[in-house]
């Protein structure tokens, strides 16, 4: 294969309300965790066996302020985005490594006043969805003056 892809895609719950941080320059970033689980049977026991895997989630922007002000702990939503592993340094001066999802895309997905919202951080506006509606002009079937 030529080329290489880092694409992730989740669809989780948020495990805690999402932390802003600002920088001088105007720019921020948010950052949640949210969890994905799985489950299956136990073939030896027949219990249901769940497991769950945590996934720190990193907006920047006017993404990350639209989550601060729409998303809450336990809300649903699908994420798309790449793997990234930053290198810090802790308070002891040991190095620590974090592997976090650089969010492109989401979308909400427990409903907010019966909508949903879903933004790409390089569109200036999410829009919300509108329900179509019915022409009002409509004739009967039958009711037309054509010959045939």
């Amino acid at each position: 294969m030529a080329g290489t892809l880092n694409k992730v895609m989740l669809i989780g719950n948020l495990g805690d309300d999402v932390k802003m941080h600002y920088f001088d320059d105007k720019n921020c970033i948010g950052r949640f965790p949210i969890a994905t689980s799985e489950s299956y049977v136990n073939k030896q026991t027949n219990e249901r066996v769940t497991n769950t895997e945590w996934h720190n989630i990193v907006v920047r922007n006017k993404a990350a302020e639209i989550c601060e002000k729409y998303l809450s702990k336990g809300d649903k939503i699908y994420i798309e985005g790449r793997i990234k592993t930053r290198k810090w340094t802790d308070d002891k001066g040991m190095e620590r490594y974090s592997t976090e999802i650089q969010c492109d895309e989401f979308t909400f997905l427990t409903p907010k006043n019966d909508q949903q919202q879903s933004h790409k951080p390089s569109a200036a506006n999410a829009k919300p969805q509108s329900q179509p509606t019915a022409p009002t002009d409509t004739m009967p079937e039958g009711d037309d003056d054509l010959p045939f």
